[in-house]
């Protein structure tokens, strides 16, 4: 599954997330995130790796990702780890 700029900042704002935040729980570099955030509701340019860090991250966190009917976020019950 793809990721878009808006699923990434509604993930952030379903879990009170900076995007400092989630640099330090992703491992991802600041400046990725923001560059990753301005392409809007364009396919995320960058590596596989990159993306998977940042899905993880969210993932533990109890963010659920949607595809139909169209791209979404969600939080479920029960994260793995406190937000």
């Amino acid at each position: 599954m793809l990721l878009i700029a808006r699923q990434i900042k509604a993930a952030r704002a379903l879990l009170g997330w900076e995007q400092y935040d989630l640099a330090n729980r992703s491992g991802v570099a600041i400046s990725t995130i923001r560059r990753l955030e301005g392409f809007k509701d364009r396919p995320l340019c960058a590596h596989i790796e990159t993306l998977t860090k940042i899905r993880r991250a969210f993932e533990a966190a109890g963010i659920e990702f949607l595809e139909n009917p169209g791209p979404g976020v969600r939080l479920c019950a029960q994260p793995m780890i406190d937000p």
